[in-house]
C-alpha cells in the first residue's frame, strides 16, 4: 500500500489499514483530530433510475501521479500532518466501499475543509472511469467518478 495515496484493487486495502498507516507516522503525535469520507456505491443515478452494480477504471499511473499530488498540496496546509486518498478499482454493488480519504491534522478545524477539498479534487482531477449497470449500461462522467 501506498503510504499517501492511490488506486488499489477492490480486497487489497481496508479502512484500518489507511487509519492504522496515519496513526505509525512519525510526526502523528502532533495530532489531534483524524477526518474520514468513505465513499460508497449508491443504489440510485442522479435520476432516481436504481444501479445494480458499478464497475471502476482508472488510468493508474496517472491516477496515482494525481492523488499523491492532490495529497502533497494538502499536506501543506497549516495544522495539516497527513492527507490520504485510496480508490477502489473492480466491482462493486450497492453499500460497497469506494474510497477511502483521511486527513490527520492539530484540530477538528483544520481536518474538515482540507476533507472536503481532498474529495472535491480527486473527483475532478483524477482519471477514475465509473460504468453504471442498471436497467441500462453506461459510462458516466469524463473522467471523473460521482
Amino acid at each position: 500500500m501506498s503510504d499517501q495515496a492511490g488506486v488499489h484493487e477492490k480486497g487489497t486495502l481496508t479502512l484500518e489499514e489507511v487509519i492504522k498507516n496515519a496513526k505509525n507516522k512519525k510526526n502523528f503525535q502532533k495530532a489531534g483530530a483524524i477526518a474520514t469520507f468513505i465513499g460508497v456505491v449508491r443504489g440510485e443515478d442522479v435520476k432516481g433510475e436504481k444501479v445494480q452494480r458499478l464497475v471502476l477504471e482508472a488510468y493508474e499511473e496517472k491516477a496515482n501521479e494525481v492523488l499523491a499530488k492532490i495529497c502533497n498540496d494538502l499536506r501543506k496546509r497549516n495544522g495539516i500532518f497527513d492527507v490520504q486518498i485510496h480508490h477502489l478499482l473492480g466491482e462493486f454493488h450497492v453499500g460497497e466501499d469506494l474510497v477511502y480519504v483521511l486527513v490527520a491534522g492539530s484540530h477538528r478545524k483544520n481536518v474538515f475543509p482540507v476533507l472536503e477539498e481532498a474529495v472535491e479534487r480527486y473527483k475532478k482531477e483524477a482519471p477514475i472511469f465509473k460504468k453504471e449497470y442498471k436497467t441500462s449500461t453506461c459510462w458516466v462522467g469524463e473522467g471523473k467518478t460521482q
